[in-house]
């Protein structure tokens, strides 16, 4: 077999690379994995390395079978390809009777068993949120060679935000470690901490692992922690046989300890490295990859120094499409309505994607979805309603909604929402955001159960607590029907690796994308790099998107990203129906006032609804009112039912996607709305 045919030039220098050392930038979409396992084949086929000699490692057990799958086809099965974790077990289990005695210890599947025990004895919260943050600062803090008496040190160096203060975390550790040592049990990032300490401090297994292993590859390098790289130098034991492979613009987990610094030091470690950049993308169209070169070039710091411009090889296809929104639900019932165009026309549900910088903004996404009638899944993570603290927040409005008596249970409009924050206060909602982690995640949550409250009482100024239980259930109702495999919700860290035809890059607004909480300039600059990620991850179609505002009706303070500054128009692009969002149908003016948004129309031109029909929805109005013993207004306002009159919607996303309608209203009247609209349409014809 030649291992060259089908390769590009920058491909080829790679495969033809000497044995080591190699550093391979490959940007998104130019071919890396086929890249890598071309040069591995390479290397046992010219006899510079026997299969059993080299040793590939990555970061998913996902990448990792990819590799074996391809070096199987190629004809060198014998290679292992492994994740770090992986091929330290694997070598451990080897070694350790010989360098500790005995068997090896059982590796922790979960640690927060042991993180509960220690935070008892530290005195420290103990739910869920609490203990999985604690995890993740006990693995950051292990990734970056910290040990808890170094913890308080390493927080402060790194300027690091922590969920609980510093000193009470670091108490935890501490009682982790001791309660880990006493049941005689490993976690993950003990495998690499030991496998580093055995070959750095027997000689005789350092020996035996050298000869076994002489070639190494390393992919997704910009994202290995101190720990990894300490595993690798260990590995090496001062010799030079490696192969590295990353691109510096895809650096987005540095909150896990991951820094592109062994990626951009590799030429001053080893000066006589040959280095090869890769930056033919196959992956997108001209229109995907142009973007994705204008968003990164934006970009400001260190990582520049390896910076790569894509040039695309596919053929054109169409332009990225900007979208402004006066508000979220406006946004997620619009990318429905284009997901559900998109699956009409053809288009795979398993082919489009819509990326988001936070998980809690999936319910919008989720609801819009089931509306129309789309199927999706979820990727790394859970359904909204799910989610364990909004099943606990629905609790609590339950039951303060079934209490007798309870003044909190007839909270109209505005009290309505002020009544559930006060109610969510026990239960995480806190007036300021805690440190990112999973007590961010909570709180998030928290805040999209406070924002459906907010837009059931612009939607419905009487509503109270009841209401929106019944609403919430509702909904919760509806997402937990079984979907096919469909559209696939994910965060923008999620989606590393992945690829779809179509992808919907949506709520970029500052405070969002950046999100809140990134403030120092490498902080930004990891947030412009996801924005980078996300955009890549479109084949063929990319539309970007956000709202001004968090509900409908409200306060349109936001702006958006400032990423997009020099990239989207001054204007979003018009929507399906011709018009630019937020501007009149009829002449393009912009809209100001809620009852213009509604219509779609501003002051100056004329309305198009048929009299008729709207004689017919006041009537009809008039004895939903009277037999739910409610005023008129609480069914729809004037203006909704002017604005139903005037787009006249033939079905439910068209009935969504008229501000002022949610799901409460739609279970409630969208049945009786879209009968009378019919049966004006069948009497106008």
């Amino acid at each position: 077999m030649n291992y060259l045919d089908g390769l590009d030039d920058g491909q080829r220098a790679a495969v033809l690379a000497p044995s080591g050392p190699v550093c391979v930038l490959a940007g998104a979409g130019t071919g890396k994995t086929r890249t890598i396992t071309h040069r591995i084949a390479h290397l046992v086929a010219t006899g510079a390395h026997p299969a059993s000699e080299v040793l590939a490692v990555t970061f998913t057990t996902r990448a990792a079978g990819e590799m074996r799958l391809r070096l199987r086809a190629l004809g060198v099965p014998g290679v292992q390809a492994r994740t770090f974790h992986s091929a330290a077990l694997k070598q451990l289990r080897y070694f350790w009777p010989r360098a500790v005695g005995g068997q090896l210890w059982p590796v922790l599947e979960h640690k927060l068993r042991l993180v509960a025990i220690a935070a008892r004895r530290a005195g420290a919260a103990t739910d869920a949120a609490t203990l999985r943050d604690l995890a993740g600062e006990i693995e950051w803090s292990k990734a970056t060679l910290a040990g808890p008496e170094q913890y308080l040190a390493a927080v402060a160096k790194a300027g690091r935000d922590t969920p609980l203060p510093a000193e009470t975390v670091a108490k935890v550790f501490a009682g982790y470690e001791r309660a880990k040592q006493e049941a005689e049990q490993l976690d993950f990032d003990d495998l690499l901490l030991h496998t580093c300490a055995v070959l750095e401090d027997d000689r005789d297994v350092a020996a035996e692992f050298r000869s076994r292993y002489r070639s190494f590859v390393v992919d997704e390098y910009q994202d290995v922690t101190p720990l990894q790289q300490r595993t690798l130098d260990a590995w090496l034991g001062g010799r030079d046989a490696v192969t590295v492979v990353g691109d510096a613009n895809q650096t987005i987990y540095s909150f896990a300890g991951a820094t592109p610094r062994y990626l951009l030091g590799f030429e001053k470690r080893y000066p006589n490295a040959e280095v090869v950049r890769l930056e033919r993308d196959y992956r997108s169209t001209p229109q995907v990859v142009g973007l994705a070169n204008r968003v990164i070039a934006g970009a400001s710091g260190a990582t520049t120094r390896y910076r790569l411009k894509l040039t695309a090889v596919l053929p054109d296809g169409p332009a990225a499409t900007f979208d402004e929104h006066p508000d979220e639900p406006t946004e997620a019932r619009a990318v429905a309505a284009a997901c559900a165009a998109l699956i009409a026309d053809g288009t795979p549900p398993s082919e489009i994607a819509v990326l988001y910088r936070m998980n809690a903004q999936s319910e919008g996404y989720e609801d819009a979805l089931t509306a129309a009638g789309v199927p999706y899944v979820i990727r790394g993570g859970q359904r909204f309603f799910a989610r364990p603290e909004v099943r606990q927040a629905i609790g609590v409005l339950r039951t303060a909604a079934e209490a007798s008596g309870a003044d909190v249970t007839d909270s109209p409009g505005p009290g309505l929402v002020l009544a559930v924050r006060q109610l969510l206060v026990p239960v995480g909602l806190t007036d300021e955001p805690p440190a990112p982690g999973a007590l961010r995640d909570r709180w998030d949550s928290l805040l999209a159960v406070v924002s459906l409250a907010e837009e059931l009482a612009a939607a419905d100024p009487e509503a109270g607590v009841p209401e929106l239980v019944r609403e919430l259930d509702q909904r919760a109702e509806a997402q937990h029907a079984p979907s096919a495999l469909g559209v696939t919700l994910a965060s923008l860290h999620a989606a590393k690796g992945l690829e779809w035809d179509a992808v919907f890059l949506v709520g970029l607004t500052d405070g969002t994308l950046p999100i809140q909480h990134a403030e120092t300039p490498e902080e930004i600059e990891e947030e412009r790099r996801l924005l980078y990620v996300g955009v890549t991850r479109a084949r063929t179609r990319l539309a970007v998107s956000w709202a001004l505002s968090r509900t409908e009706g409200g306060r349109r303070t936001r702006r958006r990203s400032r990423f997009l500054t020099g990239i989207a128009p001054d204007s979003a692009r018009p929507d399906r129906t011709g018009r630019a969002p937020g501007r009149c149908r009829v002449c393009g003016a912009a809209l100001s006032t809620p009852t213009q948004i509604k219509s779609g129309r501003c002051g100056k031109c004329p309305s198009s609804a048929d009299p008729e029909l709207v004689d017919a929805l006041r009537s009809w109005r008039k004895d939903r009112s009277t037999q739910a013993s409610v005023p008129a207004f609480v069914v729809f306002s004037d203006a909704t039912l002017l604005a139903i009159a005037e787009r006249k919607p033939a079905d439910v996303a068209a009935l969504l996607a008229i501000p002022g309608i949610g799901r409460a209203k739609l279970d409630a009247y969208g049945s009786d709305v879209l009968e009378i609209v019919g049966r004006a349409g069948v009497k106008s014809s």
